[in-house]
């Protein structure tokens, strides 16, 4: 990569950000050989080889400036007054026509390779030959060096590429707002994630979208709306992903085209570059570098998906496609945080039990299968390095176990895990519908009854006494594992000391759909602020907010949201 530039002052312009733009992925990959001159690569078609199609953005008609991450802003150095500055507007609305000069004119879409819980598909691509496959409707559109670090800027909804397979290439207002909002909450909550730099909309470009109708109860979307279309910028330190790797292993594994091998050792290559350059060294030969990054992955991945469940957290569709090999939070699609703790939560009507919230280590363990599975063809001439691939490959399972079980330990406040304890809580908390959210946050204060944690309870126990006296004993038994420590009972000091611990493990405020829902939807009519007001509540979801927003945010989900088609649950987000 060019050497590394350092920010120096705040950037107030597009000319200010130009300066310090690198462009490591499109100088040092390879440039799709069929891409055309002009960038006007609209058409679906098969991309047979190259790790990058250049293409030009789509930019919004009458572009409208809705939010920009003044947290994200913050880091990176930009003045809060870039975001609605003019040329700022144009770029990230879409129109690349008239950026400084240093800034490239086109965007650049990536393939990439589809597995689904550990197997590989090709059906869906329209080619069947999975050719197809890869950034639809996001187009990536700068890489820059800020403050020593490289963050790389993509554009949600900048209209076609090659791999949109017929569709449109915009993203609508409401999926919009979904994921600038997440990104931003999972950075808060301390999960590793994608962010959000800005979001703009329409004000007269529309789209069709299957969606429910008001009231609906029914799983699938039974009707098409029309909804405006709207931009969002994502930014991370590399948009690569787990299908990037297994598309250039398919095609290295089958012999697909001469340059097939040297892409795929240069696809991890960049990876490591972009993403563990800091636990990589490289001067390392090739071999020793992969097993390296399957080591260091299989630790991000696993620490992802405990902080995941720890914050009530699901992803909804966890394929190959959607899990980042920088090992973060990527594709805001069908997510959705659990109201009712239910194992099998599954906010997604397609997705299934195998992404559910409880079943996302499984589904974790078989993408990093399909990593090392897509490792190997680096290793075929090395034996013994391909044995300790396989051990690393092994040993997902048994440090993702561990991981969660110090997990559950620090959200009940305890020094070692008590499974017992833990299973006998989940039962009870299945049984009762217990928000679980509320629940862990008010056991964060270390009550000195059960009466306390009735806050989080949807059912009323006392109408059950063999639930209530479980509920009473477990309570018990709990109590006397927290507030006593080597047959002592622990002071005043150190249980406040436990308290605030906790209560940095357990957050008070998540983004429950019920809140984004009247959010989007007042957007849809020109009305932002419940959007800027989610912003101020969910970057802050550790701390004790005033009254009016714990009484607005921090309650029980109403019965009426129950069930209910786009709130309980939601189609494919697009």
């Amino acid at each position: 990569m060019n050497e590394i530039k350092e920010k120096s002052k705040t950037v107030e312009t597009l000319n200010d950000l130009a300066v310090f733009v690198d462009y490591s992925l499109q100088d040092t990959l390879n440039k799709d050989p069929d891409a055309k001159e002009n960038g006007l690569d609209y058409q679906p078609r098969q991309v047979f080889s190259g790790h990058y199609v250049p293409v030009k953005t789509t930019a919004l008609k009458d572009p409208i400036y809705i939010a920009h991450s003044k947290t994200l802003f913050k880091e990176l150095g930009f003045a809060d007054s870039l975001a609605t500055s003019a040329d700022f507007v144009s770029m990230f609305s879409g129109d690349m026509s008239n950026v400084p000069e240093s800034i490239r004119k086109f965007g650049w879409a990536t393939g990439y390779a589809l597995s689904i819980y550990g197997t590989e598909y090709y059906a869906q691509c329209p080619f069947q030959t999975g050719n197809g496959y890869g950034d639809g409707r996001a187009l990536s559109v700068l890489e820059a060096v800020l403050n020593g670090k490289r963050w790389e800027m993509q554009l949600k909804g900048a209209g076609k590429t090659p791999y949109c397979r017929g569709a449109d290439g915009r993203a609508v207002l409401r999926s919009s707002v979904r994921e600038f909002l997440a990104q931003e909450h999972m950075h808060a909550l301390g999960v590793p994630t994608s962010r959000s730099l800005s979001l703009f909309t329409s004000k007269s470009e529309m789209v069709q979208r299957p969606w429910f109708s008001e009231g609906s109860y029914s799983k699938d979307p039974d009707r098409m709306i029309h909804e405006l279309v709207a931009i969002s910028t994502r930014v991370a330190p590399s948009f690569l992903r787990v299908g990037q790797v297994e598309l250039f292993a398919r095609r290295a594994r089958k012999n697909e085209h001469a340059k097939a091998q040297e892409e795929l050792e240069k696809i991890v290559l960049h990876l490591i570059d972009r993403e563990y350059s800091a636990n990589i060294d490289n001067s390392l030969d090739i071999e020793e570098k992969v097993l390296l990054l399957a080591s260091e992955f299989r630790n991000r991945l696993s620490s992802l998906i405990v902080n995941w469940i720890r914050v009530g957290y699901a992803q909804g569709n966890f394929n190959s496609d959607n899990c980042a090999a920088g090992g973060f939070t990527l594709d805001y699609g069908p997510f959705g945080f659990c109201d009712v703790f239910d194992p099998f939560y599954q906010p997604w009507t397609s997705g299934g039990q195998h992404f559910s919230f409880l079943h996302q280590n499984k589904a974790a363990q078989q993408n990093f299968n399909m990593f090392c599975y897509a490792l190997q063809p680096l290793l075929k001439d090395h034996a013994t390095q391909l044995v300790l691939l396989e051990e690393i490959r092994n040993g997902f399972a048994d440090l993702i176990a561990e991981k969660m079980q110090k997990m559950w330990a620090s959200k009940l406040g305890l020094k070692t895990f008590d499974k017992e304890l833990h299973s006998d809580l989940e039962i009870l908390m299945i049984q009762t519908s217990v928000d679980y959210t509320i629940f862990y946050r008010e056991l964060s204060d270390l009550p000195s009854s059960l009466e306390a944690l009735k806050k989080s309870f949807y059912n009323d126990i006392t109408t059950n006494k063999d639930i209530e006296k479980r509920w009473f004993t477990w309570f018990k038994r709990w109590q006397d594992l927290v507030c006593t420590d080597k047959d002592e009972s622990i002071s005043l000091k150190e249980r406040e000391k436990l308290s605030k611990e906790m209560k940095l493990v357990n957050p008070k405020y998540i983004l429950r759909e019920w809140f984004l829902v009247p959010a989007y939807t007042q957007a849809n009519e020109g009305e932002y602020n419940l959007i800027q007001e989610l912003q101020e509540v969910m970057n802050k979801p550790y701390a004790e907010q005033s009254k009016e927003v714990e009484d607005k945010y921090y309650r029980l989900k109403p019965k009426q949201f129950f069930d209910l088609a786009g709130v309980s649950f939601v189609s494919c987000s697009s």
